[in-house]
């Protein structure tokens, strides 16, 4: 086949190289980028994102749905409470024989991520949005309060109790009611969390060592070995069908993450060399061509400094405001869109001053605690700290993942709280699975394992996503695989955020986001320090062909639809 020829060719290794890791593999947990990655090729939603170079990529549409539910089809009630999802044909597990996906198996999958053990970051979305799951999920949690449930115990629970608002009618078709109208239902549906799970899930404790030598597929791949931290692989799952599957292509015969504790020039040294074909972990870019989706997507937050408001350390001074914006006061953002200038990847990084981003609804440009040229201003810190009862000063303990820029990162704003009478001592979390597992589980908040953290937000989609982006982050919710880190909890916030949930209007709905984003920065519940805008070319070798970037994972490419040529 000649070089120019378009035609995809079939075959060969994806190779992966760097220093990433996977928050959880189970999609009932699983909240990071490169955990969505892979579940994408394994696990399949009722809809899903297209992968596309325009603005379409940010809408889902139907994946194991057959279709888009309307009012006109009967899909959509009247008043927009009601979705009755029919599901297509073909889509099967990898089971022996395979077997078909079922409605029942979504009714699994969403009873799943209401888990203790290992539940959804963003339960929230769903409990607020769906009849019945708030119930249920709040039974679940107190079931097995300060016990560790098993497998039998968590599926009997499970099997033993409905979802008011979710019904299986029979195999094909699934009824779901809501509290409200929800105009994002299908960004929900499309999230990972909301996959179908088959009854062999129900032998399993969620996303334990188990889980990952038992995981099924109803995707093109399927998992073949995993060692957290260590390397993934990938192969062809014989199950799936490509007529049954209008997302996702299968070009590459196998896929291979390897996972190691690397600088991004060893990274972008293997890609040069031809042995990785792609980063992993590590934002390797080159010079960015922008897309028409580009101009729809937003801003995140990245970073922003976090606080434990659990942590018992020091007499518990972190639950004074006064001492969270004596350190908001200390920090240099300026200096810190250096880090990111200098990966030279073609991102736009500027000082954050509101906790809502830019291209988010609800933003609106404010500075609560300005300081000359966003430098920050240590004497101010060291005034605020006096103040609040700590005229000596105070020591915290800052966790920090190691990969990418976050390590400079967590050094210099260190420094800043140093010289502003904040000792601190870092902790430098190796991997990037262990460093979320840290902060998503509040015992080991409570505990103190922690105090502060330079975290980073990407919303699950941009636009009009005030329950993707302010709700997982600000609205209380104390369950593990929590996104609200520092167990912020103010009654206002959540009042506002359940108001601008069910708001009729967007335009309603943006003023209330913003009332959420003044009374947060007024509790300093966060440090907002950079804005970025998150679209990166990575840098790939030179074998691959159609390498297209999916804004809902942070822009990495999408491996079902690259091919490599030549294939080895």
């Amino acid at each position: 086949m000649p070089d120019h020829d378009p035609r995809p060719r079939h075959g060969g290794t994806l190779r992966y190289y760097g220093p990433g890791g996977l928050d959880h593999l189970d999609p009932a947990a699983a909240y990071y980028a490169f955990s969505h990655q892979v579940i994408r090729l394994f696990a399949r939603q009722l809809f899903s994102y297209p992968t596309t170079e325009d603005a379409s990529a940010l809408v889902p549409v139907p994946d194991v749905a057959a279709e888009l539910p309307t009012v006109a089809n009967g899909g959509l009630s009247a008043d927009g409470r009601r979705y009755t999802v029919r599901l297509r044909d073909g889509v099967c597990w990898d089971t022996s024989p395979p077997r078909p996906v079922t409605a029942g198996d979504f009714v699994r999958g969403f009873k799943r991520m209401a888990n203790p053990v290992a539940g959804a970051g963003a339960l929230a979305y769903y409990t607020s949005t769906i009849a019945g799951m708030a119930e249920f999920a709040e039974g679940y949690r107190a079931r097995f309060a300060g016990r560790t449930p098993t497998a039998a115990q968590l599926a009997a629970y499970q099997n033993g109790h409905d979802i008011s608002g979710l019904r299986a009618v029979d195999h094909r078709t699934l009824v779901i009611e809501l509290l409200r109208p929800a105009n994002d239902l299908l960004n929900l549906l499309a999230m990972p969390f909301a996959s179908a799970a088959p009854p062999e899930y129900d032998e399993l404790v969620p996303d334990s060592p188990d889980f990952a030598r038992q995981v099924r597929s109803n995707g093109p791949y399927r998992i073949t070995s995993y060692v957290p931290g260590s390397h993934l692989t990938m192969d062809h799952n014989p199950a799936w069908r490509a007529d049954a599957d209008p997302i996702r292509r299968r070009y590459v015969a196998r896929i291979d993450v390897r996972m190691a504790r690397v600088s991004d020039e060893r990274v972008r040294a293997e890609i040069a060399s031809g042995r990785a074909d792609l980063s992993w972990g590590a934002a390797v870019g080159r010079p960015r061509r922008r897309t028409e989706a580009d101009r729809d997507l937003g801003w995140a937050l990245n970073p922003y400094l976090a606080f434990n408001l659990h942590s018992p350390r020091e007499g518990g001074a972190l639950r004074r405001r006064e001492v969270r914006l004596a350190i908001a006061y200390a920090i240099d953002k300026a200096r810190l869109v250096r880090f990111f200038d200098d990966m030279n990847i073609g991102t736009v990084t500027r000082p954050a001053h509101a906790v809502i981003p830019p291209g988010n609804v609800g933003h609106r440009e404010y500075d609560p605690y300005p300081t000359a040229g966003d430098r920050g201003d240590r004497a101010r810190c060291r005034e605020l700290l006096a103040e609040a009862g700590y005229p000596d000063g105070l020591t915290l303990t800052m966790i920090y993942r190691i990969d990418a820029v976050h390590g400079q990162v967590a050094k210099a704003i260190a420094e800043d709280l140093t010289a502003g009478g904040v000792d601190v001592r870092l902790v430098e979390i190796d991997q990037t699975d262990e460093y979320y597992r840290i902060l998503q589980d509040p015992k080991r908040a409570a505990a103190g394992d922690w105090d502060i953290t330079p975290a980073a937000f990407m919303p699950d989609w941009f636009g009009n996503n005030g329950r993707s982006y302010v709700q997982p982050m600000f609205q209380s919710h104390t369950a593990v695989g929590t996104a609200n880190y520092g167990g912020y909890l103010n009654p206002v916030v959540d009042d506002l955020i359940d108001r601008a949930l069910s708001a009729p209007t967007e335009v309603e709905a943006a003023e209330l986001w913003h009332r959420v984003d003044r009374q947060v920065l007024a509790d300093v519940a966060i440090v907002p320090i950079l804005v970025c805008e998150p679209t990166i070319e990575h840098l790939t070798s030179a074998r691959v062909r159609d390498a297209i970037p999916l804004p809902h994972v942070d822009r990495w490419y999408d491996a079902a639809n690259l091919w490599l040529d030549p294939p080895d």
